[in-house]
């Protein structure tokens, strides 16, 4: 339930069938689990998530027509987790999270058919007074930031600088899924607000030792400010040479009591295309009670390549309202806009509701 909780507190309104016998027989053994972990003091183990959906009529800038459908996820996409820890003394506990996407409007498992099973997190490692240090599969911390520095969060379907810079319809400037496979971890502890982030992936590829990502990330968050400055290098290989790009975010959102501010610069080039982009962000969520914010969000995303194909301009922009119903649950509604070079205008709405547990 604390885990639940703290996954709401950093929501932006703070702001399969052929898998349901695995699912099921992981939840039988969850069961047992926790019943051992009672029995030892030193061990603790939770289950926890987040379920939403959302129906709507959605249309980019470069889809014809609109769509009328009911979303999964939403503001936040939905998932569930298996999470623990066990003292090993000294300060130290050996930790680890299974995690897995799914999409209550239909029942399956992962964001789409190409996820793995444990989709959003897969690890295990150490945590202490030095840190945190875990090996497997990670959410990328460039992700992570960008969902401190807007306020729709990490909503892979309604924030703007998201859109522009991790999903693929809207062009992806940064290339790369928002988790990381084959990774190890480190996270310093709390040094008066600030921290920092390593992250590096081994690439796996024969003969190739140096096929690898790699980010390094810096965070402060302290009276009213979050700041963060993050820059990644992710490697490639296509039907030609290893390729790579680097990408860098810098962000800050200030609490001013009556409103949020935040904004955001984020940039990408391809060292082997050679393409890039610049892409700017802009938002605000004012408290209209203690249940009720009003958000709003803007990012302009610039590409420039060698071809005419490969330059273009977008703009997208998304206005909601959310409520509180609870602690754990919330209700929204959204207004999108989308403009890409050359193409007509795109609206989309939305409403929306949303649970942690």
């Amino acid at each position: 339930m604390k885990k639940a909780q703290r996954i709401m507190a950093r929501l932006p309104a703070r702001a399969v069938a052929g898998r349901l016998g695995a699912t099921a027989f992981l939840c039988s053994g969850l069961a047992l689990t926790v019943a051992g972990a009672r029995a030892d003091s030193g061990s603790q183990v939770q289950l926890y998530g987040l379920i939403g959906t959302y129906v709507g009529s959605v249309k980019r800038s470069d889809t014809p027509q609109s769509t009328v459908l009911m979303g999964s996820g939403g503001l936040t996409t939905s998932f569930w987790g298996i999470g623990g820890k066990e003292d090993l003394g000294g300060g130290v506990s050996a930790i680890f999270a299974l995690e897995s996407f799914f999409q209550p409007q239909n029942g399956a498992l992962g964001r789409s058919a190409a996820d793995p099973f444990w989709s959003r997190n897969a690890y295990m490692g150490f945590k202490g007074d030095f840190g945190q240090l875990t090996f497997g599969r990670h959410r990328n911390p460039t992700y992570t930031a960008e969902s401190y520095v807007n306020p729709f969060g990490s909503s892979t379907v309604f924030s703007p600088l998201v859109l522009q810079t991790f999903v693929t319809n809207y062009g992806s400037t940064i290339i790369g899924d928002t988790v990381w496979n084959n990774t190890a971890k480190y996270t310093t502890p709390d040094l008066k607000g600030f921290g920092a982030t390593v992250i590096y992936g081994l690439g796996g590829v024969a003969g190739s030792p140096g096929v690898g990502n790699l980010g390094v990330h810096l965070n402060y968050q302290g009276h009213g400010l979050t700041a963060v400055l993050s820059g990644q290098r992710v490697r490639y290989t296509a039907a030609g040479p290893v390729g790579a790009q680097y990408a860098y975010l810098a962000g800050a959102a200030y609490d001013f009591k009556l409103v949020t501010l935040y904004g955001a610069w984020a940039m990408t080039s391809d060292v082997s295309t050679p393409t890039g982009s610049h892409t700017y962000e802009a938002g605000l969520s004012i408290p209209f009670s203690p249940a009720d914010f009003l958000l709003a969000e803007w990012a302009r995303t610039k590409r420039s390549g060698p071809t005419q194909a490969t330059n273009s301009l977008r703009n997208t922009a998304s206005l909601g309202y959310d409520h509180l119903l609870s602690k754990r649950t919330d209700i929204y509604a959204i207004y999108s806009y989308d403009k890409l070079s050359a193409h007509p205008t795109g609206n989309t709405f939305a409403v929306g509701i949303r649970h942690t547990f």
